[in-house]
């Protein structure tokens, strides 16, 4: 029977940064991930100055900023008959984290995994889906897994962690089901062509807002990673209208794109995200911890989602470790992860429930100008929230830092 300290099902940013620390713990550390590579688009892109700080505690901070990436220094909206409003400027951050680092999420998680590779104690198994918890009375001894050719296994572990998403499969063979707030939009990613004579900063934010319906699109070197919102339950709608229905609305939302909306090539180029915002009463059962959007699934309003998932796995990590180390995971030390990761996701779903009610629910419900209204007395009216709202952005409350058995000193070459 194979067995290990700990099993990862789910190698997202909260799987494959749980595996690297608490590999470099000397734990005994298994991931699982049911894709075959990292290489999927339209995920979250975004790397934030708590994590960049993290990574340069881990003495990896060289190899990552060698990796393709652009820096956004500020978020703006705009406003109509006047300048934009900027909501979280970073450049009042002190260096070097007063920026967020935009790369493709599977950069990211390459990276992770090369480092995570270098201890001997790790372990990362593509094509390897998780599919049911093994138990034993009242206590889960492990996981079982389906490989992407079809075959199954099982391994045995002192504790499992799922994060495998805000669809987790552990968490419902669990039992564990979420409370679910409303969310009024869901989002449908694609990409655009953007040429190199384009104005705007590379990793810039440009959002366009119209009556029921909104665009976002993040600048990239040579793509526009295009998001259209509108409100929750239309998929069948919008894919009812067709590939040129759809073109339609590109362009009616940024003219200066309707050039290229031909790009989107059929209604098989768009990805649609069921958006979804919720959270788990109770985060373990005895010998399972859920984290990451398996324990919280966050919206994509102030893109943290990726951060405060790494933040649990860092927490976990920290948590954890000396016990797996002595071969028993009592469940009162799950339960300290979630007393301290708790707080820090209420916070930042709560801010996402206000966003949700401020500024997407007017735009989905067709009052154009409700959220420009909003950004506009907010930037200009409460000072307050140009010097919180950086820092909330890039850091988000509570940031976690590197256990003192995951540091390393910088590798210079």
């Amino acid at each position: 029977m194979e067995k290990t300290g700990c099993v990862v099902v789910g190698g997202g940013p909260a799987g494959m940064m749980l595996g690297l620390l608490l590999a470099r713990a000397g734990v005994q550390v298994t991931v699982l991930e049911k894709h075959n590579d990292f290489f999927r688009d339209f995920r979250g892109d975004t790397v934030h100055a708590s994590t960049i700080r993290l990574i340069d505690e881990l003495g990896l901070g060289e190899e990552f900023r060698r990796l393709p990436q652009s820096r956004l220094s500020n978020v703006a909206f705009p406003v109509p008959g006047g300048p934009p409003v900027t909501v979280g400027n970073f450049d009042t951050l002190p260096p070097p984290y007063n920026y967020v680092a935009m790369m493709p999420q599977w950069d990211f998680l390459n990276f992770l995994a090369d480092a995570a590779a270098e201890e001997p104690s790790f372990s990362l198994r593509m094509g390897h889906k998780g599919t049911s918890l093994v138990r034993n009375g009242g206590r889960v001894m492990g996981v079982r897994y389906r490989t992407a050719d079809g075959a199954g296994g099982e391994i045995r572990a002192d504790v499992v962690v799922a994060t495998d998403g805000r669809h987790s499969a552990l968490r419902a063979a669990a039992g564990l089901a979420p409370k679910e707030y409303p969310v009024p939009f869901d989002a449908w990613w694609f990409r655009l062509p953007r040429y190199a004579s384009e104005p705007g900063a590379v990793a810039g934010i440009v959002p366009a807002f119209g009556r029921g319906e909104a665009l976002v699109a993040l600048n990239r070197t040579d793509y526009y990673q295009m998001g259209y919102l509108a409100p929750k339950g239309t998929d069948a709608r919008i894919r009812a209208e067709g590939i040129e229905g759809f073109r339609r609305r590109i362009a009616a939302l940024r003219p200066d794109l309707a050039d290229r909306v031909d790009a989107i090539a059929s209604l098989e180029d768009l990805r649609w995200l069921d958006v979804r915002l919720d959270r788990l009463r109770q985060w373990h059962i005895n010998g399972l911890l859920c984290i990451g959007d398996a324990a919280h699934a966050m919206s994509p309003a102030g893109g943290v989602g990726i951060n405060l998932a790494v933040q649990d796995a860092v927490a976990t990590a920290d948590i954890l470790a000396p016990a797996l180390l002595r071969g028993q995971v009592p469940r009162a030390e799950l339960a300290k992860v979630q007393r301290r990761r708790q707080r820090p996701t209420v916070i930042v779903q709560t801010v996402q429930r206000i966003m949700h009610r401020l500024i997407f629910g007017p735009i989905m419900t067709g009052k154009r100008a409700g959220a420009p209204a909003v950004l506009l007395f907010l930037g200009r009216r409460i000072p307050a929230i140009g010097r919180v709202m950086p820092r909330f952005i890039a850091f988000g409350p509570r940031p976690e830092h590197a256990p003192s058995f995951a540091r390393r000193a910088a590798q210079h070459s």
